[in-house]
């Protein structure tokens, strides 16, 4: 049975409460999430699920600025996306 996002940071938590820093880090930001609009917070709250996708990348950043390397990982993979969907524009226009 394959373990939620939600259910993963649990577990993680709870195997290394003072090593996870992008588990803590996202926590952190669940305040700005809550304060957006009901049709934003769905994706703001995806977002930042995603950087999951880069928790060894994050954690081995350390402190003391994690912030800093969620940061990074939401701009990386934003630009993986935009790298994407140029490819998708290029095929398109048959380039």
């Amino acid at each position: 049975m394959q373990k939620s996002v939600k259910e993963w940071r649990r577990y993680l938590t709870s195997l290394f409460p003072d090593k996870d820093i992008l588990i803590k880090e996202i926590e952190s930001w669940r305040g700005f999430a809550d304060s957006l609009r009901i049709e934003d917070q769905k994706l703001f709250k995806q977002m930042l699920d995603d950087c999951q996708r880069y928790a060894s990348a994050v954690n081995a950043k350390g402190e003391p600025f994690p912030a800093e390397a969620l940061l990074m990982a939401l701009i990386f993979q934003q630009q993986k996306m935009i790298h994407w969907l140029t490819r998708q524009i290029n095929m398109l226009e048959g380039r």
